[in-house]
């Protein structure tokens, strides 16, 4: 008997394939329920990805968890003080911390690092007295250093970062492999018969995370394409958002047929130059996100981040390695291609 397609699986749950690989993996985008039914109905059909829906289904029926072992913080870096649940892609990280220290046995406690009138005393004396063990700290957008006179919680507790290498301090850090997506995203486009690609990215964000989008872009180009088919990549996002004849400009020096961007209003600005997508111009997202699933692009699994930090915050604890490291540690995590509707012959 044949195997059934994950588009059967996906037809027979009336959910989207997006959805079936996203439950099949565990996702904690996927409510449990919803995982469950899928596995169910896959396991029933003789589907098997990776020979893990048994093993999942396994998992998900247990309904048992370690006994209670200790509280961690996630520590909310970013200026809004709601970022860990209301910013775009902030919470997948969250919930992917959640999930691997609930699943660990371990108690998660949120706090903000910009809150006022908090000294280091005071964040040490409610570290001590809450029990917390380290920390993993989320949500930095803007600049990759933590405050210096915060210095003393590092040296006393673990501490590491997701999304981001911090320089100042230099912690250990979990975040995506933004160099490969870059390239990777890179050949996809190729594959798909693009030949002038370009890169819409705000210069701080690429400051932020060194270059390594920039740098994956910019190694594929040299790569895949001749000299008279590169195109100059577009920082000023900022800009255009006050004034959209910057983009314009840019466009009509560069005439890209398809580009590589983390902002969905991308596609309006190309819209509002009269372009049609994907007819004229193709999208692709470095950040895919299940709330524009319609897009094509990069699936980071930043939930996955958030639990290798964890993994990895526990391995600190116990081996007492606190303080700044003098060899820093990366996890660096995969991402993999989502078709979608913004690209040709998706």
């Amino acid at each position: 008997m044949t195997q059934p397609t994950m588009a059967e699986v996906a037809q027979a749950a009336g959910v989207s394939k997006n959805t079936v690989s996203l439950a099949l993996r565990g996702s904690p985008r996927i409510s449990e329920t919803t995982r469950v039914r899928i596995a169910e109905i896959a396991s029933a059909m003789g589907y098997r990805l990776n020979p893990t829906v048994a093993h999942l289904m396994a998992e998900l029926r247990q309904n048992r968890s370690p006994g209670f072992q200790a509280s961690l913080a996630i520590i909310n870096a970013h200026e809004r003080r709601d970022a860990l649940s209301r910013h775009p892609t902030i919470p997948a990280y969250v919930a992917g911390c959640h999930q691997r220290a609930k699943g660990l046995g371990y108690q998660l406690e949120e706090f903000w690092l910009h809150e006022p009138n908090m000294p280091v005393a005071r964040w040490l004396s409610m570290f001590r007295a809450r029990n917390i063990r380290g920390m993993v700290i989320v949500g930095l957008m803007q600049r990759n250093r933590l405050p210096a006179h915060l210095a003393p919680l590092w040296d006393e507790f673990p501490a590491l970062v997701t999304g981001v290498r911090t320089r100042e301090p230099a912690l250990s850090f979990a975040c995506s492999d933004q160099h490969t997506l870059a390239l990777v995203a890179f050949e996809k486009a190729v594959a798909l018969g693009y030949r002038r690609p370009a890169l819409v990215l705000d210069g701080v964000i690429d400051d932020l995370i060194e270059g390594r989008f920039s740098a994956g872009f910019l190694i594929g180009q040299s790569r895949l394409l001749p000299q008279e088919q590169r195109t100059q990549p577009f920082y000023e996002v900022a800009a255009a958002r006050h004034d959209r004849a910057v983009f314009s400009q840019w466009f009509a020096e560069n005439q890209p047929d398809v580009i590589f961007t983390l902002y969905h209003e991308v596609k309006r600005w190309v819209e509002d130059l009269g372009l049609r997508v994907p007819q004229d111009v193709g999208l692709i997202q470095y950040e895919w996100r299940a709330d524009h699933g319609a897009w094509a692009g990069m699936d980071q699994r930043n939930d996955l981040v958030g639990a290798a930090a964890v993994d990895m915050l526990i391995s600190m604890i116990h081996h007492n390695e606190r303080g700044v490291p003098e060899h820093p540690r990366a996890t660096l995590i995969g991402s993999h291609w989502v078709d979608g509707a913004t690209v040709k012959n998706a």
